[in-house]
């Protein structure tokens, strides 16, 4: 049985790092590259970068940025905002990302997403699903552009398209629980695990150990990343970047 994978999971908000709650009020972390380079002493297997504002504000994705933090990281790095072409898969592979995330493109052009999975496989190209509950109707919504744009297609239908774009592997992020400590959504986790045959990673609300224990052995999940768990002390202190031992997730799982 292959390891669980337990990853931060860090927002690029211009030139520095922050942390949102349910997608709104954006906290200064810090400067990526110093972050990063605190993760590589702790010798985390694998990070994730978002660029928040890329896709939303139609902003050119920030290569050289991320070409440094690439530079000086030894992991692996999955890097997401602001793809739209097969120049921009191409220019990040090229400078070492080693997965390439995607969001809104998936729905406004997913020809250009199995372009690239022909091109550079399956395994580096993974889709993300930002999803909220809707206060009315009681049922799941996806959205994109960090949560501004509401997509009119109902989550049975995403896992379809998910299919038959042939992604490598799906990030499913609660945008009820980013920044709130209060757990995953397992549910919702478990909803696309049972209906893919691709890792699916639980993104979105984690604040304990036990939240990540939940993800994997209630939500199905292969993987789980780590937001405000991985960026503070503790909720509502300081910032501190921290991630647990390789021995503490063992333990957390056994």
């Amino acid at each position: 049985m292959l390891r669980t994978r337990v990853i931060p999971a860090l927002l690029i908000d211009g030139q520095g790092l922050v942390k949102t709650v349910k997608f709104k009020k954006p906290q200064y972390i810090g400067d990526a590259s110093n972050s990063c380079r605190i993760y590589n002493q702790m010798e985390v297997d694998e990070l994730m970068l978002f660029d928040i504002k890329a896709s939303s504000n139609k902003k050119s994705i920030q290569f050289k940025m991320i070409e440094k933090i690439v530079s000086e990281c030894f992991m692996p790095i999955c890097y997401g905002g602001g793809v739209k072409s097969i120049d921009d898969f191409k220019t990040l592979f090229r400078i070492g990302v080693e997965k390439v995330s995607v969001s809104s493109l998936m729905f406004e052009n997913k020809d250009v997403i199995q372009s690239a999975i022909k091109i550079f496989g399956s395994q580096s190209i993974v889709g993300v699903l930002d999803v909220k509950s809707s206060r009315f109707l009681k049922k799941k919504q996806i959205y994109i552009y960090n949560g501004k744009k509401k997509i009119q297609m109902p989550i049975e239908e995403a896992v379809e398209l998910i299919k038959e774009i042939g992604f490598g592997e799906l990030i499913v992020n609660s945008i009820d629980r980013e920044g709130t400590w209060t757990g995953f959504d397992c549910e919702l986790v478990r909803y696309f695990s049972e209906r893919l045959d691709i890792p699916v990673v639980a993104l979105g609300g984690a604040g304990s150990k036990e939240d990540i224990r939940h993800a994997v052995y209630e939500g199905h999940a292969s993987a789980v990343a780590l937001g405000s768990m991985a960026v503070f002390q503790s909720k509502g202190m300081g910032v501190l970047i921290k991630f647990p031992k390789l021995n503490e997730i063992k333990k957390i799982l056994e």
